[in-house]
């Protein structure tokens, strides 16, 4: 999730939760615990492009190293002397905090590692966007509101807010997942692995890809909250694994590059269809009409530091508000209704 929100809920849930015993200093030891854990981003090294993105969401957004992070933080406030005596409640604050962090990214669908160092799996639950402007500002106006009036009610009623809203993601996550198995059984496909995330800032519209007979498809699925499913659909790529490699990238793929990627993507790589070179990770595309990476690998010549260069194209995304409300208020006529797209497959 964004910086801002995890500090805003951070901060909520150590107030609401600390206030009595520290007053605002709860709220301001938690927003810093709460935002701390993103520090992994200045982990990176020139020579191995695919260290920065081993290491975000790694070992400072586990849920066993929390306590450690927090101590850290908690430790910064004992240069005030009145402090020093409620150590334990201000380390207690800032771990509730950095706990917030680690679970609301988890409930993205980035990944991130919560149990490392007992494994490297990275939990990803797709109930919420990284963005989303329905859990941001009531926790906003909560915070606001707590601290001018020093009454932890705002800030509990902002946590409730947002996570019932983050709840119903949970809810529209699985009726996602069945219009997507719906659709792929009227194509008579089998889905071998899939996954159903939500779009920028909402959890109207999904992002769907499954995996049948070595290829991936990809959809986009419209769940109103009180309209049947809609489905605009897309498009498929072959599923690029280690044995599809080219001869001349399996001989440079000396660093497992290939592999690192493969598990940040969690399995969902395929070619750009513009530049056969580009390995990219299909879980995020700059266009809704076709495959077109947001980031991915291409390897290097022989004569290149590194082994693969790192597509990071992030800056090229222009999200038009105009199109993201038409899928949102269910305006855009490329999607169908999912009960007329299985009628034409029975008709066919």
């Amino acid at each position: 999730m964004d910086p801002l929100t995890h500090t805003l809920l951070g901060a909520c849930c150590g107030y609401a939760t600390f206030h009595q015993k520290l007053g605002r200093t709860a709220a301001g030891v938690a927003a810093l615990a709460a935002f701390v854990p993103d520090a992994d981003v200045f982990i990176r090294s020139a020579s191995d492009p695919l260290l920065a993105i081993e290491y975000h969401r790694h070992f400072t957004h586990s849920l066993l190293f929390a306590p450690f992070g927090a101590a850290f933080i908690a430790s910064l406030f004992l240069l005030h002397r009145a402090n020093r005596a409620r150590f334990l409640l201000l380390w207690l604050c800032a771990t509730c905090a950095y706990v917030s962090h680690c679970l609301l990214d988890a409930a993205t669908s980035y990944g991130t590692q919560l149990l490392w160092p007992l494994t490297n799996h990275r939990f990803g639950w797709d109930f919420v966007s990284v963005v989303d402007l329905l859990v941001t500002i009531p926790l906003a106006v909560g915070l606001f509101l707590t601290l001018k009036r020093r009454r932890p009610r705002p800030a509990l009623i902002a946590l409730t807010v947002a996570v019932a809203y983050i709840g119903f993601g949970a809810v529209q996550h699985a009726r996602a997942t069945s219009a997507q198995r719906t659709l792929a059984a009227a194509r008579g496909h089998t889905i071998e692995r899939f996954e159903v995330m939500p779009t920028l800032a909402n959890n109207f519209v999904w992002r769907a890809l499954y995996i049948h007979d070595g290829h991936i498809y990809a959809d986009r699925i419209r769940v109103g909250w009180f309209s049947a499913p809609t489905v605009r659909e897309g498009w498929s790529l072959p599923l690029v694994q280690l044995d599809d490699l080219t001869p001349a990238e399996a001989a440079r793929n000396q660093r497992r590059s290939f592999q690192r990627f493969a598990w940040f993507s969690e399995n969902w790589v395929a070619r750009n269809p513009a530049d056969a070179s580009v390995l990219g990770d299909m879980r995020y595309s700059l266009s809704a009409e076709a495959f077109d990476p947001i980031w991915g690998i291409r390897f290097t010549d022989t004569t290149a530091p590194a082994e693969v260069a790192w597509v990071n194209r992030t800056r090229e995304r222009q999200i038009s508000v105009r199109e993201l409300w038409s899928e949102i208020s269910g305006r855009d006529p490329r999607f169908r209704p999912l009960r007329a797209r299985i009628a034409a497959e029975a008709d066919a």
